[in-house]
């Protein structure tokens, strides 16, 4: 008989007869993180190795300013080889450091600058040139600036292209720089004057001008070349130097880029009652109906244009009440893109008229009297003294001083036409050395 097996031991015996239990694989050591790469450097600059040294003029200041100046004229763009051709050998031009260095003893008044711009012989030249240069009328039409303005140019600047001046303008440009008066200028302009030479349009022996970099017929600093001079005359070159055509389209080109509005003057004389007040006198810009309202007409009795009526004019009054007075249109301010100078655009303006045909001046410019440096300086010392500001005194008779001028004179019941002649010169030193203004 056979005994029944206990519970216990029949689940021993299952318990011995299951499979094994399958054992986790041993943990070993985690791995290491993978270590992050390091950016690779970057490659090195090349390396700009200008002669040695640039320049060896013998001028410390000179080579200095020229081993700075190579890196940054290489960032500019401008070609190793030509770089290292026109530095070669390079020497500073005393000339140039002399005159920019130079303040004139005595400043020329405005009406004899006008005089010696506007003459006879001038206006007679002119006007042949107007007759007898064919590509004139193709040029205005291009550009909207009439012939007469671009004569004027041609004639101020350099006597219709007879004067165009002897400095080598990379070697005045460099000096200019090394001066370091006007260094940013000076190098801008030598950059300009290397890529000129580098693109082959012209070379370094063509690349004559005035002392302080102006180019050509019409006079174009290097930067203006390089980016306004234009073929005038079609044969595929720029050539501003030997080709009129081309010296008055790059005027022209640069006076439309400067604003010039086609159909519209650029100054009239006016005149204004006896009771104007001249304090209104480079200020503000109206239309010629307001400037009536305040009793100022043309001088010659003629009406307005339609394109003058409409335009806004500031009055001018260049050698005081007693001279000729102006409404300047924004043609003059064009023409002083060129040349920043009230006088040389009144030159060239009125040149611009007398080719046109028109006469003289009703009021006719007056005797100045040159001042002096340092009258100039004393009636600035003077202003300043007395509370109204020229800024630095320096001897330039400039918009600040006229300024200053004219407040001085309104609050002392003159004619405020902020004109610095000698008597006012006088007048501010006395006062300013009075004990009440002390």
């Amino acid at each position: 008989m056979l005994r029944r097996a206990s519970p216990i031991i029949l689940l021993a015996l299952l318990a011995a007869c299951a499979s094994p239990a399958v054992s986790p694989p041993p943990v070993g050591p985690a791995p290491p993180p993978v270590a992050a790469q390091p950016p690779a450097p970057p490659p090195p600059r090349p390396q700009v190795q200008p002669l040695e040294p640039p320049t060896a003029s013998g001028d410390m200041t000179f080579d200095a300013w020229a081993a700075q100046f190579y890196g940054k004229a290489i960032t500019a763009g401008v070609p190793r080889d030509v770089l290292d051709r026109e530095m070669k050998g390079l020497t500073p031009d005393p000339r140039v450091g002399g005159l920019d260095n130079r303040q004139p003893e005595f400043s020329k008044p405005l009406s004899d600058y006008i005089k010696g711009v506007v003459t006879d012989g001038r206006i007679a030249i002119g006007q042949r040139k107007r007759a007898g240069i064919d590509v004139l009328p193709a040029i205005e039409r291009q550009y909207g600036v009439p012939a007469e303005v671009l004569l004027g140019v041609w004639a101020t600047e350099s006597g219709f292209g007879a004067i165009q001046g002897d400095y080598d303008v990379v070697r005045s440009m460099a000096t200019l720089a090394a001066q370091g008066r006007r260094r940013a200028f000076a190098e801008t302009e030598l950059i300009a004057a290397l890529k000129v030479i580098a693109s082959g349009e012209a070379s370094r022996a063509q690349l004559k001008g005035s002392w302080a970099g102006a180019m050509g017929q019409t006079q174009f600093i290097p930067s203006s070349y390089l980016s306004t001079a234009v073929d005038g005359d079609g044969d595929g070159r720029r050539d501003i130097w030997a080709s009129s055509a081309d010296a008055l389209a790059s005027a022209a080109n640069l006076l439309a880029k400067g604003g010039w509005t086609a159909g519209q003057g650029w100054a009239r004389e006016v005149l204004v009652p006896a009771d104007f007040d001249f304090s209104l006198s480079e200020g503000p810009k109206e239309d010629p109906a307001w400037w009536a309202e305040r009793g100022v007409k043309r001088a010659d009795g003629l009406p307005w244009s339609a394109a003058d009526q409409s335009a806004k004019a500031q009055l001018v009054a260049p050698t005081g009440a007693a001279g000729p007075v102006f409404l300047l249109f924004p043609n003059h301010f064009a023409i002083r893109k060129y040349n920043n100078s009230l006088a040389y655009a009144l030159g060239v303006g009125l040149l611009a008229d007398r080719f046109a045909g028109e006469g003289r001046l009703v009021r006719p410019w007056p005797v100045e009297t040159p001042l002096s440096l340092m009258d100039r300086m004393t009636a600035q010392r003077a202003l300043a003294a007395l509370g109204f500001d020229v800024g630095t005194p320096d001897g330039v008779v400039g918009m600040g001083t006229r300024k200053a001028l004219r407040a001085w004179q309104k609050a002392r019941g003159l004619t405020a036409d902020g004109y610095l002649s000698m008597t006012m010169v006088e007048r501010l030193k006395a006062e300013a050395a009075a004990p009440s203004a002390n």
